[in-house]
């Protein structure tokens, strides 16, 4: 049975209720799990009330500001889980982030600045927050990112978001390398394409869904629930063998060779 009570589980990436982030939470939550969560502080604070109000029904025992971009906001953050909760068990990556317009049009067309941006939110920072966590995960630990088909095959327009996926892929597999010798597991899940607010910024997002519903094996996409699903087994006993991997959830549209 999938029992994740009595850990310690920070989630960050929440945007709003179609967030996989947010499909997570709840699986993680259902499960027993004590919940964290981090959100992207701005000037006026609308981010800070919109998840506050959507996570309420998890009733987070920690809720923290957290830019990646920013090491002393993330030295803060994980100090705050530290105080509060002693250690962490559970760490959910699901960021990432490219200028809009380095996601339509021709990929040598992307801007050094946007290309560095894409890097830096959507692959390094699970590199620094592994770092982050790595001294408060005291009994081992799981964490989990979130990865897309594009970073191992050409997707229109995806463009500088397929390097900074094939970049996380791999630090996947180094970070599970390093870590595995304290018990901390790193894995990663390649759902299908969801329309969220960071996949409404791919161009040409909605063809794809609609292609892959018309081609998959299953012949739909995926739901957030099954990729939460698939998040609390990676972050349960019953995953504990397995680390370093990329699990498709994504109604089988990557086993095609042709559609």
């Amino acid at each position: 049975m999938l029992d994740l009570t009595g850990k310690n589980a920070l989630v960050t990436g929440i945007a709003n209720n179609r967030s996989i982030a947010w499909g997570i939470a709840q699986q993680l939550h259902k499960a027993g799990a004590n919940i964290g969560i981090s959100y992207l502080p701005d000037e006026k604070g609308k981010m800070e009330k919109k998840v506050a109000e959507l996570v309420e029904p998890l009733n987070p025992s920690v809720f923290v500001p957290l830019n990646v971009q920013d090491d002393a906001q993330i030295q803060s953050a994980f100090a705050t889980v530290g105080e509060k909760w002693g250690r962490i068990d559970i760490l959910i990556h699901c960021l990432a982030f490219a200028n809009r317009d380095d996601l339509t049009g021709g990929f040598v067309e992307t801007s050094r600045s946007g290309f560095a941006t894409a890097l830096d939110i959507s692959t390094y920072s699970l590199v620094k927050l592994c770092g982050a966590a790595k001294p408060l995960m005291t009994q081992g630990g799981s964490i989990v990112t979130l990865t897309y088909l594009g970073g191992v095959r050409v997707i229109p327009n995806y463009n500088v978001m397929g390097i900074a996926k094939a970049g996380l892929e791999m630090s996947v597999r180094y970070l599970a390398a390093e870590l595995g010798p304290q018990n901390i597991r790193v894995n990663g899940i390649s759902a299908g394409p969801i329309r969220t607010l960071a996949s409404s910024a791919v161009g040409g997002i909605l063809d794809m869904i609609h292609h892959v519903e018309a081609v998959a094996p299953l012949r739909r996409t995926v739901t957030q629930t099954e990729v939460g699903n698939t998040a609390a087994f990676l972050c349960s006993d019953l995953s504990s063998g397995m680390t370093g991997q990329i699990l498709y959830v994504d109604a089988g549209y990557e086993i095609l060779g042709m559609a």
